[in-house]
């Protein structure tokens, strides 16, 4: 039997501000019966060993594809790199630099100072590329005694192989503490196995940077998505945080795209705190942790400029600036808020504007304009040059095939994603007017 109670708030008082304005605690008056934990136990037993088994089954399914596609294990090493495609042979190659190199401190320094990659240039690869990945796996592979047992390229597959276990796994974890019941992880990992061409290309471009950088985002948004609950104890929330810097920085150190992903996730939590729907101290927590793994790995790639003037650390910095100034946004009436919220929007626009071009002035960066200019040549802003064009005829770049809805349609996710889509929107709508209000 439990009661729910109801915080009371005086009329010449308001509720602290990083609490909502009305809050239920829910108090067991009695203890949870034996029979109750033992379920409990099961439960998660269970749930742990599906996930588990899960994970594996994925990996072994896409090395499966994998070898079924190339007959990798039956055609020469030469070939087998061959099979590499695009840049994916060009991160091999480090990763084989590294093994070949006569110790591990000369495979650095052929890193550091490589003069093969571009033509009489010499340039460090360790801060033009993200294959630290590359460079941990070489050395894991020379000191552990595997190399009569396993080849350089299998254990290289193998581990990528691996990591989409761990991307499984943490998608069931998500499912599994969103609604509650591990049957909702069940759920969410079929989906992302029966939905293989439409989740993963892993297959059949092992070496890409997604593929090793994705499983850790997983994780991370498992980790946070722990971090959010309510009545967590302070061990629980230092341990979850430190996963979830674990988790960032290793997918900021392998892609390079891991600032534009972690913008929108940024630009989410600052939309959910300005309606007051999340704890405005873990989400001040969140936005550190992203500064701190980007500049952890700007140190790691030799302060890279691309990372320094990057619209992230300005944006995140421009709102902890922004909510230090305002400390009372989250007080008053309906109207009141709303012009709050309005002027702290507005005033962290023109920070992160004012910020981002402040260190690209004095740093003198142009490191990432390429980016934006594809992203204009992309919705037809301005002049289209003829490196653009051809970067935007390829068919990752092009826009989403009709066919993709019908092939989610089939599995019935694309119907189920837009019920519960359409569910959780009016139900936000709902929760954050009665916040503002």
């Amino acid at each position: 039997m439990t009661t729910i109670r109801q915080r009371r708030v005086g009329k010449g008082t308001e509720a602290a501000e990083d609490q909502p304005s009305e809050e239920t605690n829910v108090k067991p008056d009695e203890k949870i019966p034996f029979g109750g934990k033992l379920w409990n136990i099961l439960s998660i037993t269970v749930g742990g060993i599906v996930a588990i088994s899960l994970g594996l089954l994925t990996s072994v399914y896409v090395a499966t594809l994998h070898e079924n596609d190339l007959w990798f294990s039956n055609i020469k090493e030469v070939e087998r790199e061959i099979s590499f495609r695009t840049e994916c042979g060009l991160y091999y190659s480090y990763y084989k630099q590294m093994i070949q190199a006569a110790s591990i401190q000369q495979g650095l320094h052929g890193l550091v100072y490589d003069n093969k990659t571009e033509s009489v240039r010499t340039i460090n690869i360790l801060e033009r590329m993200n294959i630290y990945q590359e460079v941990f796996l070489s050395i894991l592979y020379r000191i552990l005694p595997i190399q009569q047992y396993l080849e350089p390229v299998y254990f290289y597959i193998y581990t990528l192989f691996g990591l989409q276990a761990v991307y499984v796994i943490a998608l069931y974890v998500t499912s599994w503490l969103l609604s509650g019941t591990w049957l909702s992880g069940l759920l969410a990992a079929c989906w992302y196995i029966t939905n293989r061409v439409d989740t993963t290309r892993v297959e059949f471009t092992i070496p890409l940077r997604e593929n090793w950088a994705l499983p850790f985002f997983a994780v991370q948004i498992a980790a946070i998505t722990y971090l959010l609950r309510t009545h967590l104890q302070p061990v629980q929330e230092r341990l979850t945080l430190t996963v979830v810097f674990i988790a960032t920085f290793l997918f900021s150190l392998t892609w390079q795209f891991n600032q534009f992903m972690m913008l929108i996730q940024a630009l989410a939590l600052f939309a959910l705190d300005c309606l007051d729907m999340l704890p405005t101290a873990k989400v001040a927590w969140l936005y550190i942790i992203q500064i701190s793994a980007l500049l952890l790995v700007c140190v790691l790639q030799f302060f890279n400029s691309m990372i320094l003037g990057s619209l992230l650390i300005s944006f995140n910095a421009s709102v902890l600036i922004a909510r230090a100034v305002q400390k009372n946004l989250k007080r008053g009436g309906l109207l009141n808020r709303l012009g709050k919220l309005i002027l702290h929007v507005l005033l962290v626009l023109c920070l992160t504007l004012a910020i981002n071009k402040f260190i690209k002035k004095i740093l003198n960066l142009e490191s990432d304009e390429h980016i934006f200019k594809f992203l204009k040549a992309k919705f037809g802003f301005g002049a289209t040059r003829y490196d653009l064009a051809a970067v935007l005829h390829f068919k990752a770049f092009g826009l989403l095939p009709l066919n993709t809805f019908s092939r989610l349609s089939d599995t019935l996710l694309f119907y189920v994603y837009i019920f519960v889509l359409f569910l959780t929107a009016v139900a936000a709508v709902i929760v954050a007017f009665r916040n503002l209000r």
